[in-house]
């Protein structure tokens, strides 16, 4: 039987998931003005145009992370409200749909996590095109297996 106990544990998660999303947002918001003000500053497209692409998906990924975040409170506080009714199947029910929202939540989280490591993949990329000595990247080139099996191929053509 779920008691008022196991549908409470769901509140500060759900809240701190909620704190986090926002957060995020947050973020994303500041960076989104960011590039505005470099995009009418320099009017360059390219970088710019895949970060736009990219933060359009990430907004709708956030936007829909929260809306189901908010669907699991909901579903909590029905499951509470259920218990106090003492109806098991309503109980059951809100508390198993509580979860599903917040599992969904949390895939979609993940999901715009994936989508912000790409963008700061782009970022790099844009910033590698620059001709820079770094010791880095000069390990980076030594230790490419690609390179190695490219000069390999070249080697056995001459």
């Amino acid at each position: 039987m779920i008691t008022y106990s196991t549908a409470a544990l769901l509140f500060p998660a759900i809240s701190l998931i909620m704190l986090a999303y926002t957060n995020r947002f947050l973020a994303l918001a500041a960076l989104v003005r960011s590039l505005h003000a470099k995009y009418l500053e320099h009017r360059q497209g390219g970088v710019l145009k895949g970060q736009i692409g990219n933060l359009r998906f990430r907004l709708k990924l956030i936007r829909q992370m929260q809306g189901m975040g908010v669907l699991s409170f909901i579903a909590c506080i029905a499951c509470v409200y259920a218990i106090y009714l003492e109806n098991v199947i309503l109980i059951e029910t809100t508390f198993a749909l509580s979860l599903l929202f917040f599992t969904i939540s949390l895939i979609l989280s993940f999901i715009e996590i994936h989508f912000s490591n790409r963008a700061l993949e782009l970022e790099l990329s844009d910033m590698e095109e620059q001709d820079e000595k770094s010791l880095v990247k000069y390990f980076k080139k030594k230790l490419d297996p690609r390179k190695k099996r490219s000069e390999t191929k070249d080697s056995d053509i001459q």
